[in-house]
């Protein structure tokens, strides 16, 4: 195998390992290893660079359409003055992809190479993608790559920078080859820079003229030009999460020498998610979760993906020390990093949490039944955890400091926390607990919980057996060395910032997962996403996750299901003189012989009126609404309006059914109740 550089390299054996998954509630997996993307790398990270260096825009470069490339370029400046040296400024003799061949840059002004056309019978398609490949090749297979243009004073600064520092470089002046408008379009779609000079150091995207420098003035230039840069891996994740998991076998699947770095650090309840016995119940679902992880170590062992578990932490660029539950501690080295390490629940900071509280990593591993309940908190886990152990007959209370299920939509989320009212789960309103003592120690025992009104001055108190915690989760990114290789995070949630093909602010440096800021924390977009980046990063492809239109689904006891848009993120967008919304309750026809309430299941799609009607938000309270949101989902991602949803026959007597008969609209005020079936 290849070490960046070119150069040969010794495998070294996969170490195995036991795999996890995290369950529904995490997205993006473990903090395994405990260990993203802003558009331009090393933003803000580095020094400025000297006065003189300019913007990455070059005269008569700042449109980037196919037609403004296309015009012949002005008339270039005097060359260059380039440092003496030994480095080879162009093409090596006999070093070609294909037709492509680099220019020197004391090839005489007209002179162009030529990106021969693959054949005057292949569709522009077809041409495109195999230009998409020589490129590619090119980047591969060069220790520097450079495209350029003949005539710009920052590419002129950059080859003097190489020439100063004896590297060889390959360059491509795109205004002296045949297609350098599509070599430009095509460049911009691999690296989402429409500037020249368009940089890459051993197969690392560099970016353009300031970042260049900037990464020379903090070593990391010379880091990636090291000759002996012989990497023991293409790329290390760190974190068994979904999302991780997906990116390294997926990366392995590409033929490349993957490894998975995956430590979980027991809770303060000693949990490490894989042990229990919680009677038959819960013995069935460790059984289950066991033979997922079986499943995935085994996938991972067909793919030869080295899992190591271990806590992985930078020491320095492109090298991470980790270290075994014994202590012990192994160094490894990768060009490409991946970042999925995950969430773990947040406490509250009060007296008594950490001792007496569990979360919802260590309800499944409680070696007794829970008894009476307090879950603190209003999101999706928490109203979960509440209905299942409500369901199963526990006397449940849920304390909510201000609104239930924050970032969904408001009338969607009240109308969950009623139904789970009307069937027995109490909700303590505007209250945050202050102290929890232990009063009796038992399986379980007995904790006294001081809680706080968060409008006035009223405390309460209350004894449970067991007290949850739903509060929310933080990012495991604060102690695995980030800062020493300069990764930015958010100081005040550990979040990753990342640009839309998941890239942190550190080129080699990617990330998944629910580490994202500003991204979805679930599941399945982890997977897609580790997917789709481990495709772009070592098989040439180009499609990037998509995080609008994700269908998800609260599973309370009465499931609420929705794709899209709440009804208020919708008002901030499109304003609410440009929205219809319709609305309607329901009467499933199995609750009808069983006469439960006909006047509890409620769907609503919310439309721009302006954009044809297209459906921005699509909302449904009732029984199976995953599986009927899952549908109405791949119909939103092909542009759903109202007109189509009216056109669609529907399957009697579903649930879904009922889009397809929508008519009363919100603004028109009249009575949704149902009379009958």
């Amino acid at each position: 195998m290849k070490s960046p550089g070119g150069q040969e390299r010794p495998s070294s054996h996969a170490r195995g390992g036991a795999g996890r998954r995290r369950g529904r509630g995490g997205a993006s997996g473990g903090p395994a290893g405990l260990v993203g993307v802003r558009s331009y790398p090393f933003a803000g990270q580095f020094p400025a660079p000297p006065p003189a260096s300019g913007s990455l825009n070059c005269p008569g470069q700042a449109r980037s359409d196919t037609a403004a490339l296309a015009q012949p370029p002005p008339p270039p400046p005097p060359p260059a003055q380039t440092s003496p040296g030994p480095v080879k400024m162009g093409a090596v003799p006999n070093r070609r992809l294909g037709s492509v061949r680099g220019v020197p840059m004391s090839s005489p002004p007209g002179r162009r190479a030529r990106l021969s056309s693959p054949g005057t019978g292949r569709s522009s398609s077809e041409a495109r993608e195999e230009l998409r490949r020589r490129l590619l090749g090119l980047i591969e297979s060069n220790r520097v790559m450079i495209f350029s243009k003949s005539y710009c004073p920052h590419s002129a600064r950059v080859k003097e920078l190489f020439s100063s520092l004896g590297v060889e470089c390959n360059i491509l002046e795109l205004d002296r080859v045949d297609d350098g408008a599509n070599v430009q379009e095509v460049l911009s779609e691999i690296t989402n820079q429409k500037t020249v000079p368009n940089i890459f150091v051993n197969k690392v995207h560099m970016g353009g003229c300031d970042r260049t420098f900037q990464a020379h003035q903090c070593g990391l230039l010379q880091k990636l030009l090291q000759e002996d840069a012989a990497f023991e891996y293409d790329l290390i994740v760190i974190g068994g999460g979904s999302g991780g998991l997906a990116c390294a076998q997926e990366a392995a699947i590409l033929g490349k020498k993957v490894m998975v770095l995956d430590f979980v650090v027991p809770s303060p309840q000693g949990t490490s998610w894989v042990k229990h016995n919680w009677e038959t119940m819960t013995e069935a679902i460790q059984n289950h979760i066991g033979s997922l992880n079986w499943g995935y170590r085994l996938s991972l062992r067909e793919k030869a993906v080295a899992y190591v578990n271990s806590y992985g932490e930078f020491v320095e660029h492109h090298k991470i020390k980790a270290t075994n539950r014994k202590g012990q501690e192994t160094y490894y080295t990768a060009a490409k990093f991946v970042l999925a390490t995950g969430e773990r629940p947040r406490y509250l900071g009060i007296q008594g949490d950490k001792e007496y509280c569990i979360t919802s990593d260590d309800l499944f591993s409680l070696p007794y039944c829970p008894g009476k309940t307090l879950v603190v908190g209003a999101s999706y886990v928490a109203l979960e955890c509440a209905g299942f152990l409500a369901g199963i007959g526990l006397d449940v209370t849920v304390m909510v400091r201000s609104v239930l299920l924050r970032g969904f939509d408001q009338e969607m989320a009240e109308k969950v926390g009623s139904y789970m009212e009307q069937h027995g789960v109490k909700f303590l309103r505007k209250f945050v607990p202050v102290m929890v003592q232990q009063l009796e120690k038992g399986s379980p025992g007995k904790l006294k919980v001081v809680a706080k009104s968060t409008e006035g001055p009223e405390t309460i108190e209350e004894v449970y057996n067991t007290v949850l915690l739903a509060i929310g989760r933080d990012s495991c990114t604060r102690k695995i060395g980030l800062e020493k290789i300069g990764v930015k995070i958010n100081e005040k949630s550990g979040k990753i910032p990342v640009n839309d093909v998941e890239q942190t602010n550190v080129p080699y440096v990617y990330a998944v997962g629910d580490i994202l800021e500003g991204k979805l924390e679930l599941t399945p977009v982890a997977i897609q996403a580790g997917k789709l980046l481990a495709r772009r990063l070592f098989a040439g492809c180009l499609e990037k996750c998509d995080y609008v239109n994700v269908p998800t689904t609260v599973f309370a006891p009465l499931e609420y299901g929705c794709c899209g848009l709440s009804e208020e993120k919708a008002i901030e967008v499109y304003k609410k003189e440009n929205l219809e919304v319709y609305h309607t309750l329901f009467w499933p026809l199995e609750w009808t012989v069983a006469s439960r309430d006909n006047n509890t299941c409620y769907a609503k799609i919310i439309c721009n009126k302006f954009d044809n009607y297209r459906v921005i938000g699509f909302h449904v309270l009732g029984p199976n609404a995953g599986e009927i949101t899952q549908g109405f989902a791949a119909a939103m991602k092909c542009g759903l309006t109202k007109q189509l949803l009216d056109d669609t026959i529907g399957i009697h007597p579903t649930c879904g059914e009922v889009f397809t008969t929508l008519e009363i609209t919100k603004s028109s005020g009249l009575d949704i109740t149902q009379k009958g079936c």
